[in-house]
Formats: C-alpha cells, sequence, structure tokens
C-alpha cells in the first residue's frame, strides 16, 4: 500500500503559502495550536502517522476532507505463494502396508 501526503498541495490550492498561514489557520478554525516546527513537518515531509484530532484540525482549517490531504493506492499486492511444507513419506508396516501421513 502506498500512500501519498498532500498537505502542500491543499493548501496552495486555498492560497495557503508558508507554514505561518497554516499555523495560523489551525489556531483561529479549529483551536489547534501546533508549533512552527511542528507545522513546517507536516507542510515539508510525509509524516509516519498523523492523530486523528490533528487530521480534523487540518481539514477544518482547509475546509477540505481527508481525500484532499491523503491518496491511497489500494492496489493489492501481488505476493509470492508461500512455500508448502513437504509432505510426510508413507509409513510402511507389517505385512507391507502403508499408513497415510500424518
Amino acid at each position: 500500500m502506498k500512500v501519498q501526503w498532500k498537505l502542500r498541495m491543499a493548501a496552495a490550492q486555498r492560497e495557503v503559502w508558508t507554514g505561518a498561514d497554516l499555523r495560523r489557520l489551525l489556531a483561529q478554525r479549529a483551536g489547534l495550536e501546533l508549533s512552527a516546527a511542528s507545522v513546517s513537518a507536516l507542510m515539508t515531509k510525509q509524516p509516519a502517522q498523523v492523530k486523528l484530532s490533528t487530521l480534523a484540525a487540518l481539514c477544518t482549517a482547509l475546509e477540505c476532507t481527508p481525500n484532499d490531504l491523503l491518496e491511497i493506492d489500494i492496489t493489492p499486492v501481488a505476493r509470492e505463494p508461500r512455500p508448502r511444507k513437504a509432505s510426510r513419506p508413507a509409513v510402511t508396516v507389517e505385512r507391507g502396508r502403508s499408513m497415510p501421513p500424518l
């Protein structure tokens, strides 16, 4: 699964060009106070994780939906089949009869 963080594009489409602008909107519209460094990181890097409350605040501040901030490739990943365990050979018992594998 591949996830693309599109905050910078979503912000630019709404004429929010700087982290300071976004930080101000987060405080005014969503009541979320983030440090300048945190907002800068969100604007410039793809985060490994995002709190739902932060995602909701970003959506409120930018008047958008999570679909505007994230692009998720849901194409199934082709997996190699697991190797099968080798079956045990039949066990020969008295009188030449064989038993099925266990």
